[in-house]
């Protein structure tokens, strides 16, 4: 497994990459579509070009996230379900910004080529294997390797690695390296800020102004907590836009939105980073009902409904259960 080492491997790295593939292999970059993982997938496809003989892009999930949708309208970027793809002609495929146990969807797939920056799982057998954990994003690996190549960004390519770095890093607020800055300095002279700024203005749309009404109506704050339940919702991704958003709530240190979808009550938990860890917390709170944790600015829990019988008595007071748990944090 690759690891991180000085600036003066990232050609001998760039050079084990092209090992990996043939002018004969038709390619599939297949992703976990955010704007990390796009803006990869696009650097990568570009570090192709004429190396092999296509480059396919696929994701296989949704995209909902009304910023994320802005980015791929305003920079005309096109990524296709694996469904909608022809892919029986595919000889080689290549994950970046996530690994096969993250998505039930890459479980089966033989990977040739793995690009990632989260912790690495001990099984994994690719060719290919550039994972480095303490990397904010990989659109600043996917920078160094378009150094190595000596190839300068398109407007396009270098707008999109730039807000990669910029969403994967909370703006440099989350884990990020020197290598992270070194990348983003790097691209800022060739990116479209305008673009960037319509991105980051774009949270809503005429689709989630219901979601944002009700939010709204149901706020309310626990001490420096904005804590607000959306009880039964119809998309869980709702849940995290609105985590995202109240955040900037200038009184709030915290912020968590839980809701209900499915047989599961969702929990997103978001923190400034400065106090407590939202990773940690989670799993104290939650990790006894289901799966919880994520990073110190970050969480999400997952508990089935089943388990929360006995502590809220029905599903109606589960404000206030978790309300109560906030209190007590």
């Amino acid at each position: 497994m690759s690891s991180p080492t000085p600036s003066t491997s990232h050609k001998g790295r760039y050079e084990r990459l092209l090992e990996t593939v043939s002018t004969d292999d038709i390619v599939c970059i297949l992703i976990v579509a955010d704007p990390d993982a796009i803006a990869s997938a696009l650097a990568l496809k570009r570090l192709f070009w004429r190396k092999v003989k296509k480059t396919l892009l696929c994701r296989v999930n949704a995209i909902k996230r009304s910023d994320n949708l802005t980015m791929i309208r305003d920079l005309k970027i096109t990524v296709p379900y694996i469904t909608k793809v022809n892919t029986s002609e595919v000889t080689k495929w290549v994950m970046v910004d996530s690994q096969p146990h993250h998505h039930k969807s890459l479980n089966n797939t033989d990977f040739s080529i793995i690009i990632d920056h989260h912790p690495p799982d001990p099984l994994l057998k690719v060719p290919f294997i550039d994972i480095r954990e303490e990397y904010g994003a990989v659109s600043s690996i996917m920078t160094e390797y378009l150094k190595a190549a000596d190839v300068t960004p398109s407007r396009k390519l270098a707008t999109a690695l730039f807000y990669g770095i910029k969403t994967d890093t909370d703006n440099f607020t989350r884990t990020s390296t020197s290598a992270d800055v070194k990348a983003f300095r790097y691209l800022y002279p060739y990116v479209n800020i305008n673009i960037i700024k319509k991105i980051e203005s774009s949270e809503i749309n005429k689709k989630n102004v219901a979601a944002f009404r009700k939010a709204f109506e149901e706020l309310q704050f626990i001490g420096d907590t904005a804590y607000i339940h959306m009880g039964v919702v119809k998309d869980a991704d709702a849940l995290v836009i609105l985590a995202d958003f109240f955040m900037k709530m200038a009184e709030a240190t915290w912020c968590i939105v839980s809701g209900i979808y499915g047989k599961k009550l969702i929990i997103i938990m978001r923190n400034v980073g400065f106090r407590l860890d939202a990773g940690k917390v989670a799993k104290r709170l939650f990790g006894k009902l289901g799966s919880a944790g994520g990073h110190r600015s970050a969480a999400r829990a997952e508990i089935p409904l089943s388990a929360l019988l006995d502590d809220t008595e029905n599903l109606s007071k589960i404000s206030k259960y978790i309300a109560d748990k906030i209190r007590k944090r």
